[in-house]
């Protein structure tokens, strides 16, 4: 991003793999979606109606290639749908050929750099994926997460994005931090970076009835506006989308 006034549209997205889900209950009598692919290319339809809204997206729980995806890379696919001509995907964790999940990048901008590092905690499968935009004084990154369900790991885990990206002037982390943004253990990532928790509390969590706040998208050096939940085709998370202009 160069010193410009255009504002450049995000979005993070748990897609929970394509599955679709509308209440608790379907978590049970829906059960064979996280192991079978039915019903999942037309919820990647729609998602890429979506996403095809906005110039970089981050995807959380989206199947690198699986049954329950028919061995699609979603990430691959949404970008195909989408027509993004840049776009990555972190594989994080696999349960054989059965299921895997990860982080993907859906961007139209180009990458200069795209890293992915494993995050700490009890259970392994977490990780973050980042993408470096620009060069020298005008580069910015861009990194996407999914934090574990458990506190004592995401400490762990926002302590290890802290070190991270301590340096960073301008950055954006976005995914499902499971947990609220003023929780106590995001409070290392205010201590510890330059990055602002969002402008406001949205509650993302049950798609069907949200009362959780648990998707953010955090900023620094950047100013942000028209951040606001958008539903995700059926996934069981709203999507949280805003505009971020530079500030130099």
């Amino acid at each position: 991003m160069t010193n410009t006034p255009t504002a450049i549209r995000i979005l993070s997205s748990n897609i929970q793999a394509g599955s679709r889900t509308r209440a608790y209950r379907e978590y049970v009598t829906r059960s064979w979606s996280h192991v079978l692919p039915n019903g999942k290319r037309a919820n990647l339809d729609d998602l890429a109606r979506l996403t095809s809204q906005f110039d970089i997206v981050g995807l959380q729980e989206s199947d690198p290639g699986s049954l329950r995806s028919g061995f699609d890379n979603q990430g691959n696919v949404l970008a195909e749908l989408a027509k993004f001509p840049f776009h990555s995907h972190q594989a994080n964790r696999r349960i054989g050929r059965i299921a895997g999940s990860g982080n993907a990048l859906l961007s139209r901008l180009e990458p200069s750099e795209m890293l992915d590092y494993v995050l700490p905690g009890r259970l392994a499968g977490r990780g973050v994926l980042i993408a470096t935009f620009g060069s020298g004084k005008q580069s910015w990154q861009l990194a996407i997460t999914h934090l574990s369900l458990g506190v004592k790991s995401r400490q762990l885990q926002c302590n290890f994005l802290a070190d991270l990206f301590g340096d960073c002037r301008r950055l954006v982390l976005m995914g499902d931090f499971n947990c609220e943004a003023d929780a106590p253990e995001m409070q290392v990532l205010y201590r510890r970076t330059r990055l602002q928790a969002p402008p406001q509390r949205i509650a993302t969590f049950p798609s069907w009835a949200p009362t959780r706040s648990l998707d953010h998208i955090l900023c620094a050096g950047f100013d942000m506006c028209d951040y606001e939940a958008v539903v995700a085709a059926g996934s069981d998370h709203l999507a949280i989308a805003a505009s971020i202009k530079d500030r130099l």
